[in-house]
């Protein structure tokens, strides 16, 4: 039937000992025995014989068979071949219609043998069964070995003590093993390529009878070991029809192609999913190190184990990398699975410059602008990922077996490569990794250029806005002053804040903050210009009051709307200080045992509303008084109101009250302003003293 069987055990013993239950396929058969004796008359008579012919054993007994059960058109041919099993000893089998006791006409298939007893006297031991129950046994004994030999499906027949018994064509072609490989052999030392033993498991089966149905196995079988195939297999207790348990049977389907199809939508699903996170994530802000660092960990572990962001030099600095010779790469960002923790100290820390020969396989994807790709590495692919020969050993222990890296270009420039590595995730890079990766890099790449553009000009615009602030002098008669000015965050650019401390005629000094709208290059001239005139105002010994009204007119000429400003002068000899402010916040005074309070003086407009009148206010200021100057970025932020903001900084000058001054303005950078905060901070503090 094309399957292949045994009857016997492994060691070579009958399959079947002498205290096995009967097989229940004579019951299905429902076998009749007959013996006659050399008359033709019936001396023996058994039940199944009843049930075929109808006649009961006292009815049959005794009597001629030929008349009780043959036709009489058939009875010569009956008594011919009764004659020749007799005298000649030769066995007799087929089939020809019998006389029921009902009357009917039934075909029974017959095999007839001699028999001898002690005495020497000869019988005829006749077995006979209904043809078409015959029939039906064999036609569904061909069908299913037809069935079993010709199915698409693996198949197996394991015994009780589950070894092989047989297995059908396609079990040989889906697992690659033929039968003679399996035969007689336990599971165990064939299903050696399972992930799992799967004996336990049959073992289960056997003993409860409860199928497993559709169990999904992936694995890597002796046809093709280099590839995963994924099989749907079930388990089955065989019994007879009596409930005898004679073993075990298991199907086989290969499911490979869509295994794989599902597992490539799957990635495909993955894929565009990681595109869809780095689009939100890579970018969030326009500092260079961050969007480095977002796009290394967006493509850690979904695409890499290990993966380093490496900028060209030359790229920061806007200059043209050489076509020839070592490339020089600053790193930004390296992210690695917890697994991978040796390839990320073979990796270049952040911030670090490092030179990459010509023959590095970095170096060549930048120069090519192409991606690099090398699914399985050997010792020396390593030795031209690594910078050096120590760094590729620790590759090598790591068990990085598959590299890719793709250039970062943005409008036409290579800026620099993502570096990627797998360890402990044993699938190898393939082209569909390097188009995902290619794309990654591309999006990533203009937000690197966008971060690379906007630090630039924020160090240019920052440079411009330092040179512009002044140096506080070092002696100022009878006043103390410490300063600090720090920029917005990554994600703003800097503002026009300034402050300035001018000595003046008579031990006098002027103080002023101020605040230009706006940010950049053009916030920070504006400034520089501000400062310049209020310096020009204060030497002319102008009155605050009078000193802002000409920056007022001032602003309408250099193209600002709105400048906010407080300007004060401080006069030791008579302890008193002069306060006007331009639309500014108002400062805050402490006295010697007194807590921290808000100053109220008339706010005024801010510089360049034009035509509204300054007002200044005086107070008493004396040794060990201080005075505390800010702008905006200080207190105000977009989560709390201004009064808390305010009352923060009046609890902090409280508890900061006789300090050291450079350490108050740490103190309150430290409380009030927080990391990457979107303005830029100003802030004064003048202490009066002896």
């Amino acid at each position: 039937m094309g399957t292949t069987d045994s009857s016997r055990a492994g060691d070579g013993r009958p399959a079947m000992g002498p205290a096995t239950p009967p097989s229940g396929l004579l019951d299905l058969l429902s076998v009749a025995a007959v013996v006659l004796d050399a008359r033709g008359q019936v001396v023996f008579w058994s039940a199944k014989a009843e049930e075929l012919f109808g006649y009961t054993a006292a009815e049959a007994l005794g009597q001629y068979a030929a008349p009780l059960t043959v036709h009489e058109e058939h009875r010569d041919e009956v008594m011919k071949l009764f004659a020749d099993v007799l005298e000649a000893g030769t066995d007799w089998a087929g089939a020809f219609p019998i006389r029921h006791k009902d009357g009917s006409t039934r075909m029974v298939e017959f095999r007839n043998m001699r028999l001898l007893d002690d005495l020497g006297d000869t019988y005829v031991l006749g077995l006979a069964a209904d043809q078409a129950a015959v029939e039906r046994v064999e036609r569904d004994a061909a069908l299913a070995m037809r069935l079993v030999s010709q199915s698409p499906i693996g198949l197996a027949i394991l015994g009780p003590d589950l070894r092989y018994l047989a297995v059908n064509p396609a079990l040989e072609r889906i697992t690659g093993q033929s039968a003679a490989e399996r035969l007689g052999r336990p599971v165990s030392e064939v299903l050696t390529y399972l992930e799992t033993d799967p004996e336990a498991r049959l073992r289960r089966v056997l003993e409860t009878g409860e199928s497993v149905v559709d169990r999904d196995i992936v694995c890597r079988p002796p046809a093709d070991p280099d590839h995963e195939h994924a099989w749907s297999v079930s388990y089955y207790r065989l019994e007879d029809s009596a409930g005898r348990v004679l073993g075990l049977a298991y199907s086989v389907i290969d499911v490979t192609e869509r295994y794989r199809a599902a597992d490539e939508a799957a990635r495909a699903r993955q894929r565009l999913a990681l595109i869809a996170r780095a689009s939100a994530s890579v970018g969030t802000t326009l500092d260079l190190e961050t969007t480095a660092r977002e796009l290394a960990d967006v493509v850690v572990p979904v695409l890499a184990d290990v993966a380093a962001v490496d900028v060209l030099d030359s790229a920061l600095d806007g200059r043209t990398a050489p076509h020839e010779g070592p490339a020089l790469f600053r790193a930004l960002a390296v992210s690695a699975v917890r697994s991978a923790e040796a390839v990320r100290l073979a990796a270049d820390p952040p911030g670090e410059v490092a030179t990459y020969g010509s023959d590095r396989l970095i170096t060549q994807c930048v120069r090519t602008g192409q991606p690099v790709l090398v699914p399985h590495t050997t010792r020396r692919d390593l030795g031209r990922i690594a910078r050096h020969g120590e760094a590729a050993s620790l590759l090598a222990t790591a068990g990085v077996h598959s590299y890719l890296a793709v250039p970062l270009m943005a409008r036409g420039e290579v800026l620099g490569a993502l570096d990627l590595k797998r360890t402990s995730n044993p699938i190898p890079f393939d082209d569909d990794d390097a188009f995902l990766a290619w794309e990654l890099a591309a999006r990533a790449a203009v937000c690197i250029d966008n971060a690379r553009g906007y630090q630039a000009q924020r160090h240019a615009a920052l440079t411009l806005q330092r040179s512009l602030l002044p140096e506080p002098p070092s002696h100022l008669p009878g006043l103390e002053v410490a300063c600090r000015y720090q920029p917005a965050g990554a994600t703003s650019e800097i503002g026009g804040d300034w402050y300035d401390a001018i000595p003046l005629q008579g031990d006098r000094t002027a103080l002023v903050v101020g605040d230009v709208m706006g940010s950049g290059i053009n916030a920070a001239a504006t400034m520089g210009q501000l400062r310049s005139a209020a310096r020009a105002f204060a030497e002319l010994r102008l009155a605050p009051a009078e000193a802002l009204r000409h920056l007022d007119h001032l602003t309408e000429g250099v193209g600002q709307t709105i400048t906010t400003c407080i300007y004060c002068i401080y006069d030791p000899h008579q302890g008193r200080c002069e306060i006007c402010l331009a639309g500014h916040l108002p400062p805050v005074l402490m006295r010697s045992g007194h807590a921290a309070q808000l100053l109220d003086p008339p706010t005024g407009a801010p510089l360049g509303v034009g035509g509204v009148p300054f007002e200044a206010t005086t107070i008493a200021f004396h040794p060990g008084d201080e005075l505390v100057l800010y702008t905006d970025g200080l207190v105000e932020t977009r989560s709390e109101p201004i009064d808390a903001r305010l009352g923060t900084l009046l609890d902090a000058l409280t508890t900061t009250r006789g300090h050291d001054l450079e350490d108050t303005c740490d103190r309150l950078l430290e409380i009030l302003r927080s990391p990457g905060g979107e303005d830029d901070v100003a802030l004064l503090i003048a202490r009066a003293r002896a």
